[in-house]
Protein backbone atom coordinates (compact mmCIF):
# COMPACT_ATOMS: atom_id res chain seq x y z
CA UNK A 1 0.00 0.00 0.00
CA UNK A 2 1.14 3.40 -0.78
CA UNK A 3 -0.29 6.65 0.21
CA UNK A 4 -0.60 8.82 3.55
CA UNK A 5 -3.70 6.68 5.09
CA UNK A 6 -3.48 2.85 5.00
CA UNK A 7 -7.51 2.83 3.87
CA UNK A 8 -7.10 5.82 1.52
CA UNK A 9 -3.64 5.06 0.05
CA UNK A 10 -3.19 3.67 -3.52
CA UNK A 11 -3.73 -0.30 -3.37
CA UNK A 12 -0.29 -1.65 -5.28
CA UNK A 13 -1.11 -5.12 -6.46
CA UNK A 14 1.57 -8.02 -7.16
CA UNK A 15 -0.02 -8.18 -10.64
CA UNK A 16 1.13 -4.48 -11.38
CA UNK A 17 4.79 -4.91 -10.51
CA UNK A 18 7.00 -7.58 -9.31
CA UNK A 19 8.57 -6.41 -6.26
CA UNK A 20 11.91 -8.80 -6.40
CA UNK A 21 12.86 -7.44 -9.58
CA UNK A 22 14.38 -3.84 -8.02
CA UNK A 23 14.16 -1.85 -11.46
CA UNK A 24 9.99 -2.70 -11.23
CA UNK A 25 10.39 -1.50 -7.39
CA UNK A 26 12.01 1.82 -8.86
CA UNK A 27 9.31 2.14 -11.32
CA UNK A 28 6.24 1.91 -8.86
CA UNK A 29 8.02 4.76 -6.94
CA UNK A 30 8.50 7.31 -9.41
CA UNK A 31 5.09 6.74 -10.57
CA UNK A 32 3.40 7.02 -7.12
CA UNK A 33 6.14 9.41 -5.69
CA UNK A 34 4.41 8.35 -1.95
CA UNK A 35 4.89 10.38 1.21
CA UNK A 36 3.94 6.92 3.45
CA UNK A 37 4.24 3.65 2.57
CA UNK A 38 2.75 0.31 4.38
CA UNK A 39 4.84 -2.58 3.47
CA UNK A 40 2.48 -5.58 3.14
CA UNK A 41 3.82 -7.62 0.48
CA UNK A 42 5.17 -10.84 0.70
CA UNK A 43 5.40 -14.30 -0.28
CA UNK A 44 3.71 -16.74 2.20
CA UNK A 45 1.88 -19.66 2.79
CA UNK A 46 1.16 -21.81 5.58
CA UNK A 47 3.35 -24.68 7.79
CA UNK A 48 3.81 -27.25 4.93
CA UNK A 49 4.68 -24.95 2.12
CA UNK A 50 7.36 -23.27 4.40
CA UNK A 51 8.91 -26.66 4.85
CA UNK A 52 8.83 -27.95 1.05
CA UNK A 53 10.16 -24.27 -0.25
CA UNK A 54 12.74 -22.87 2.36
CA UNK A 55 14.92 -21.44 0.02
CA UNK A 56 12.37 -20.02 -2.08
CA UNK A 57 10.60 -18.23 0.95
CA UNK A 58 13.97 -17.12 1.84
CA UNK A 59 15.20 -15.56 -1.29
CA UNK A 60 11.88 -14.13 -2.76
CA UNK A 61 11.09 -12.52 0.60
CA UNK A 62 14.81 -10.98 1.16
CA UNK A 63 14.05 -9.24 -2.16
CA UNK A 64 11.27 -7.96 -1.92
CA UNK A 65 11.64 -6.24 1.37
CA UNK A 66 15.45 -5.07 0.58
CA UNK A 67 14.12 -3.52 -2.81
CA UNK A 68 10.90 -2.02 -1.46
CA UNK A 69 12.91 -0.36 1.76
CA UNK A 70 15.89 0.81 -0.03
CA UNK A 71 13.32 2.55 -2.98
CA UNK A 72 11.70 4.27 -0.18
CA UNK A 73 14.84 5.82 0.79
CA UNK A 74 15.54 6.60 -2.18
CA UNK A 75 12.71 8.46 -2.99
CA UNK A 76 12.33 10.10 0.23
CA UNK A 77 9.87 8.19 1.99
CA UNK A 78 8.73 9.94 5.28
CA UNK A 79 7.36 6.95 6.95
CA UNK A 80 7.26 3.22 6.03
CA UNK A 81 5.45 0.34 8.30
CA UNK A 82 6.98 -2.94 7.08
CA UNK A 83 5.00 -5.79 7.96
CA UNK A 84 6.40 -9.05 9.34
CA UNK A 85 4.98 -12.10 11.85
CA UNK A 86 5.04 -13.95 14.72
CA UNK A 87 7.16 -16.35 13.17
CA UNK A 88 10.06 -14.58 13.33
CA UNK A 89 10.76 -14.48 16.81
CA UNK A 90 13.04 -17.20 18.62
CA UNK A 91 11.55 -20.74 18.89
CA UNK A 92 13.40 -21.31 22.59
CA UNK A 93 11.82 -17.80 24.24
CA UNK A 94 10.33 -16.61 27.45
CA UNK A 95 6.11 -16.19 26.90
CA UNK A 96 5.00 -13.70 26.30
CA UNK A 97 6.24 -12.50 23.13
CA UNK A 98 7.96 -9.16 23.48
CA UNK A 99 9.25 -6.89 20.51
CA UNK A 100 12.51 -7.25 22.52
CA UNK A 101 13.34 -10.92 22.11
CA UNK A 102 13.05 -10.62 18.10
CA UNK A 103 16.67 -11.43 17.41
CA UNK A 104 17.33 -13.64 20.63
CA UNK A 105 17.77 -16.89 19.01
CA UNK A 106 17.03 -18.84 15.85
CA UNK A 107 13.27 -19.06 14.42
CA UNK A 108 10.94 -22.35 14.33
CA UNK A 109 12.61 -25.00 12.14
CA UNK A 110 9.09 -25.33 10.21
CA UNK A 111 9.21 -21.62 9.28
CA UNK A 112 13.02 -20.90 9.07
CA UNK A 113 13.68 -19.64 5.49
CA UNK A 114 10.60 -17.51 6.03
CA UNK A 115 11.21 -16.29 9.21
CA UNK A 116 14.91 -15.47 8.43
CA UNK A 117 14.09 -13.24 5.65
CA UNK A 118 11.39 -11.13 7.36
CA UNK A 119 13.84 -10.58 10.55
CA UNK A 120 15.80 -9.34 7.76
CA UNK A 121 13.56 -6.42 7.25
CA UNK A 122 13.61 -5.37 10.41
CA UNK A 123 17.61 -5.49 10.46
CA UNK A 124 18.08 -3.44 7.28
CA UNK A 125 15.25 -0.57 8.28
CA UNK A 126 17.41 -0.07 11.86
CA UNK A 127 20.46 -0.11 8.97
CA UNK A 128 18.60 2.64 7.59
CA UNK A 129 17.29 4.68 10.44
CA UNK A 130 20.89 4.64 12.22
CA UNK A 131 22.85 5.43 8.70
CA UNK A 132 20.03 8.00 7.31
CA UNK A 133 17.89 9.14 9.76
CA UNK A 134 15.10 7.65 8.09
CA UNK A 135 11.53 6.89 10.51
CA UNK A 136 11.23 3.01 9.57
CA UNK A 137 9.86 0.10 11.39
CA UNK A 138 7.97 -3.03 11.44
CA UNK A 139 5.24 -4.40 12.77
CA UNK A 140 5.02 -7.91 13.71
CA UNK A 141 1.11 -9.06 13.42
CA UNK A 142 -0.14 -12.47 14.93
CA UNK A 143 -2.55 -13.90 12.34
CA UNK A 144 -3.99 -11.59 10.08
CA UNK A 145 -7.66 -13.03 8.32
CA UNK A 146 -10.28 -11.55 6.60
CA UNK A 147 -12.46 -11.19 3.47
CA UNK A 148 -9.65 -11.21 0.12
CA UNK A 149 -7.16 -13.89 1.92
CA UNK A 150 -5.91 -16.88 0.04
CA UNK A 151 -8.13 -19.73 0.38
CA UNK A 152 -5.28 -22.08 -0.88
CA UNK A 153 -6.32 -25.59 0.53
CA UNK A 154 -2.43 -26.23 0.64
CA UNK A 155 -0.52 -23.42 1.19
CA UNK A 156 -2.36 -20.55 2.46
CA UNK A 157 -2.86 -20.21 6.10
CA UNK A 158 -4.14 -21.46 8.48
CA UNK A 159 -7.86 -19.76 9.13
CA UNK A 160 -8.56 -19.47 4.98
CA UNK A 161 -7.62 -22.47 4.22
CA UNK A 162 -9.70 -24.19 7.46
CA UNK A 163 -12.93 -22.38 6.04
CA UNK A 164 -12.35 -24.00 2.46
CA UNK A 165 -12.19 -27.18 3.39
CA UNK A 166 -14.56 -27.06 5.80
CA UNK A 167 -16.66 -25.34 2.65
CA UNK A 168 -15.48 -28.10 0.79
CA UNK A 169 -16.48 -30.84 2.94
CA UNK A 170 -20.24 -29.66 3.27
CA UNK A 171 -20.76 -29.26 -0.29
CA UNK A 172 -19.29 -32.82 -0.73
CA UNK A 173 -20.78 -34.33 1.73
CA UNK A 174 -17.41 -35.38 2.66
CA UNK A 175 -15.63 -35.92 6.20
CA UNK A 176 -13.85 -32.41 7.12
CA UNK A 177 -9.90 -33.36 7.63
CA UNK A 178 -8.27 -31.15 9.53
CA UNK A 179 -4.19 -31.05 10.17
CA UNK A 180 -2.66 -31.59 14.08
CA UNK A 181 -4.95 -32.41 17.06
CA UNK A 182 -6.62 -29.46 17.46
CA UNK A 183 -4.23 -28.29 20.58
CA UNK A 184 -2.28 -25.63 19.29
CA UNK A 185 -3.16 -22.04 20.52
CA UNK A 186 -2.90 -18.88 18.58
CA UNK A 187 -4.26 -14.96 18.27
CA UNK A 188 -5.78 -13.77 15.15
CA UNK A 189 -6.49 -10.14 14.30
CA UNK A 190 -9.07 -8.97 11.81
CA UNK A 191 -7.56 -7.62 8.59
CA UNK A 192 -9.93 -4.77 9.03
CA UNK A 193 -9.00 -4.03 12.64
CA UNK A 194 -4.94 -4.24 11.44
CA UNK A 195 -5.85 -1.83 8.50
CA UNK A 196 -7.16 0.80 11.01
CA UNK A 197 -4.44 0.05 13.14
CA UNK A 198 -1.69 1.03 10.50
CA UNK A 199 -3.78 4.68 10.22
CA UNK A 200 -3.20 5.21 13.56
CA UNK A 201 0.61 4.17 13.83
CA UNK A 202 0.85 6.18 10.95
CA UNK A 203 -0.66 9.59 12.47
CA UNK A 204 0.41 8.60 16.18
CA UNK A 205 4.11 6.60 16.36
CA UNK A 206 6.91 8.28 15.48
CA UNK A 207 9.55 5.87 16.92
CA UNK A 208 11.23 2.88 15.26
CA UNK A 209 11.30 -0.15 17.41
CA UNK A 210 8.90 -2.51 16.02
CA UNK A 211 5.39 -2.78 17.56
CA UNK A 212 3.41 -6.18 17.83
CA UNK A 213 -0.26 -6.07 16.39
CA UNK A 214 -2.74 -8.63 18.29
CA UNK A 215 -5.56 -8.82 20.43
CA UNK A 216 -3.34 -10.86 22.67
CA UNK A 217 -6.40 -13.57 23.27
CA UNK A 218 -5.75 -17.27 22.46
CA UNK A 219 -7.68 -19.91 20.64
CA UNK A 220 -7.00 -23.29 20.10
CA UNK A 221 -7.17 -24.97 16.54
CA UNK A 222 -10.02 -26.86 17.50
CA UNK A 223 -12.21 -23.76 19.13
CA UNK A 224 -11.47 -22.37 16.04
CA UNK A 225 -12.53 -25.61 13.86
CA UNK A 226 -15.53 -25.26 15.78
CA UNK A 227 -16.61 -21.84 15.16
CA UNK A 228 -16.03 -22.19 11.52
CA UNK A 229 -18.25 -25.63 11.60
CA UNK A 230 -21.08 -23.55 13.51
CA UNK A 231 -20.48 -20.67 10.55
CA UNK A 232 -20.67 -22.77 7.74
CA UNK A 233 -23.41 -25.10 9.10
CA UNK A 234 -21.15 -28.45 8.22
CA UNK A 235 -22.61 -31.03 10.39
CA UNK A 236 -20.21 -33.95 8.87
CA UNK A 237 -17.66 -35.87 10.41
CA UNK A 238 -14.33 -33.60 11.69
CA UNK A 239 -11.19 -35.14 11.51
CA UNK A 240 -7.86 -34.57 13.43
CA UNK A 241 -4.99 -36.12 11.12
CA UNK A 242 -1.93 -36.11 13.42
CA UNK A 243 0.47 -36.93 10.89
CA UNK A 244 0.26 -33.50 9.74
CA UNK A 245 2.20 -31.18 10.77
CA UNK A 246 0.89 -27.79 12.85
CA UNK A 247 4.00 -25.49 13.26
CA UNK A 248 4.68 -24.37 17.32
CA UNK A 249 2.69 -25.15 20.19
CA UNK A 250 1.83 -21.12 20.87
CA UNK A 251 2.96 -17.90 20.30
CA UNK A 252 1.30 -15.63 22.94
CA UNK A 253 2.50 -11.82 22.97
CA UNK A 254 2.98 -9.08 24.87
CA UNK A 255 0.52 -6.05 23.77
CA UNK A 256 1.72 -3.30 26.17
CA UNK A 257 3.62 -1.46 23.73
CA UNK A 258 0.38 -1.16 21.04
CA UNK A 259 -1.62 -0.22 23.69
CA UNK A 260 0.03 2.36 24.60
CA UNK A 261 -0.55 3.68 21.09
CA UNK A 262 -3.92 2.59 20.18
CA UNK A 263 -5.98 3.23 23.70
CA UNK A 264 -8.81 1.28 24.31
CA UNK A 265 -9.25 0.56 20.67
CA UNK A 266 -12.15 -2.27 20.53
CA UNK A 267 -11.20 -5.42 18.00
CA UNK A 268 -13.65 -7.39 16.21
CA UNK A 269 -14.36 -10.76 18.25
CA UNK A 270 -13.38 -13.89 16.39
CA UNK A 271 -16.14 -14.81 15.63
CA UNK A 272 -17.68 -12.18 14.00
CA UNK A 273 -14.71 -11.46 11.84
CA UNK A 274 -15.22 -14.89 10.67
CA UNK A 275 -18.83 -14.48 10.03
CA UNK A 276 -17.54 -11.73 7.42
CA UNK A 277 -14.66 -13.59 6.12
CA UNK A 278 -16.95 -16.89 5.84
CA UNK A 279 -19.98 -15.14 4.17
CA UNK A 280 -17.58 -13.15 2.07
CA UNK A 281 -15.92 -16.34 0.79
CA UNK A 282 -19.05 -18.24 0.01
CA UNK A 283 -20.59 -15.59 -1.71
CA UNK A 284 -16.99 -14.98 -4.06
CA UNK A 285 -16.34 -18.29 -4.10
CA UNK A 286 -15.79 -18.21 -8.15
CA UNK A 287 -13.37 -15.50 -7.90
CA UNK A 288 -11.75 -15.71 -4.65
CA UNK A 289 -7.83 -16.12 -4.14
CA UNK A 290 -7.72 -20.56 -4.01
Amino acid sequence: MIGSEFETGIKISSREFDLRVQSEVDQMFSQHLPTHVVHTAAKVGGVLANMNYMNNFFIDNIRINTNVIESARLHGVKKLIAFTSTCVFPNEVKYPLREEFLHQGPPHESNYGYAYAKRMADVQIQSSNQQYGTKYFTVIPTNVYGPNDNYDLENGHVLPSLIHRCYLSKQQQTDFEVWGCGEALREFVFSKDVSKICDILLEKYNETTPVIISTSQEYSIKQVVNLIVDIIGFNGKVIWNTSKPEGQHRKPTDTTRIKSIIGNYEFAPLERGLEETISYFIENYDKARK
